[in-house]
């Protein structure tokens, strides 16, 4: 049989389908609905903090805190889009510039983005960072706008590059004579000031806003808003809906894990031509989103954790199952060496590893060691496969998970 005859089929089994969804679009983690329930309180504030714009005036920098799926952007979007929209009614000169501090990873590619929204041009690469800088300020103020930029997941951004950027755009205003900048920084990790200069701080966090995680009658009433227009009437089970909000609840209440429980729990059971979504199916929507979740955990991590990562599955192939920190800044070390990057401190390497122990891809604990005090004892939480397969496909790190050192032998040798 042709691959053509066989999709042949499964094109028409989907057309022929009696429809679980109505628009599945309603339940992507980028839909903005009209309403964004038990967050009104945050929008009510964050809707404060940034009216002064309507009337010409600078607005204070935001720093916006809460684990994934607390919603956070979605929030910010929402309100910042209102804010737009009655910008333009009173003909205030506001604009905003939205940027995903994970994706656009350097400076250059941050302060390029802040001038493709100014339509000022820069090239994709070839010039330096103080002259992108420049261009954009140049442009900006030649505008005479009120600039509202927003830095999503700066976590990322400031634990892998520092907060050099931040702290040039911090103290933009002290240069500009006609248009003015306020900063909404988002960030999933709540010790992210930590990883900041005093001087950065002081200016960046002048208003903050903690979003906590949803319970589980939060995420029903998320997930009921959002099933209405998602799917047709009568195919989503009652039971199905409150699985799906414990579930997720149970995971730190993370709205977009329940979003995705949800989505994926609908297109199982229509590509088995159920009728209804049931329990059975989120139960297997779990299952496979949790492989799906550590793999993508693992692609977004900042290169400094990956190479941790990576020191502790080379200790794992030296039959070391569980480290102490010594030992995993030894190899961190050594990969910072062979790929040509400065290494952080041990201090911070320690910070990395408590991070990952948090995101679960790590298991940090500590031990008694009796007159000698206390250890921390770290192992893998996942299967060291995953890793290598994860890994395997990044050319920076091909060749490390391949690398096994002399000395781990000796490490091993010496316990």
């Amino acid at each position: 049989m042709s691959k053509t005859t066989v999709l042949d089929k499964v094109f028409e089994h989907f057309l022929k389908g009696n429809g679980i969804f109505q628009d599945r679009e309603v339940l992507r983690h980028d839909y903005i609905p009209d309403m964004l329930p038990h967050r009104r309180e945050q929008i009510r504030y964050l809707g404060e903090i940034c009216a002064p714009v309507l009337k010409g005036s600078r607005c204070s920098n935001v720093l916006v805190y809460g684990k994934t799926g607390t919603g956070k952007t979605a929030v910010i979007k929402y309100v910042l889009s209102r804010l737009g929209h009655k910008a333009c009614e009173l003909g205030a000169p506001v604009k905003v510039c939205y940027i995903n501090c994970r994706l656009m990873s350097t400076e250059y590619r941050i302060f390029s983005s802040l001038c493709a929204t100014l339509d000022v041009k820069v090239p994709f690469t070839g010039l330096a960072v103080g002259e992108v800088f420049d261009r954009f300020k140049t442009g900006l103020d030649s505008r005479k706008i009120l600039f509202i930029i927003v830095l999503d997941e700066i976590d990322a951004l400031i634990k892998t590059r520092g907060d050099v950027l931040l702290y040039e755009l911090t103290r933009i205003n002290e240069t500009l004579h006609y248009s003015k900048t306020a900063i909404v920084g988002i960030s999933n990790d709540l010790r992210f000031k930590e990883f900041l200069d005093p001087r950065v701080l002081s200016s960046l966090s002048e208003e903050e806003i903690v979003f906590r995680p949803y319970d589980a009658a939060e995420l029903r009433d998320i997930l009921l808003d959002r099933a209405r227009p998602a799917f047709h009437d009568g195919v989503l089970f009652d039971g199905a809906l409150s699985l799906c909000a414990a579930l997720a609840a149970a995971e730190h209440g993370d709205a977009r894990r329940a979003l995705d429980l949800l989505r994926v729990a609908g297109e199982l059971a229509e590509r088995e031509g159920s009728e209804a979504v049931v329990e059975d199916h989120i139960r297997r929507a779990e299952k496979r989103i949790e492989h799906d979740r550590i793999a993508e955990a693992l692609e977004n991590l900042p290169l400094h954790s990956k190479l941790v990562l990576c020191s502790v599955y080379l200790l794992g192939k030296a039959k070391i199952s569980c480290a102490v920190t010594g030992d995993i800044y030894e190899i961190y070390c050594e990969l910072c060496g062979q790929s040509g990057l400065t290494p952080l401190t041990q201090r911070r390497v320690s910070s990395l590893v408590n991070e990952l122990d948090v995101i679960g891809l790590l298991n940090a604990r500590v031990v008694s060691m009796g007159r000698y005090g206390r250890t921390k004892k770290i192992r893998l939480s996942i299967a060291r496969s995953i890793i290598r397969a994860s890994f395997i496909t990044d050319d920076r790190l091909e060749r490390l998970v391949k690398y096994a050192p002399k000395y781990l032998a000796e490490i091993s040798s010496r316990r």
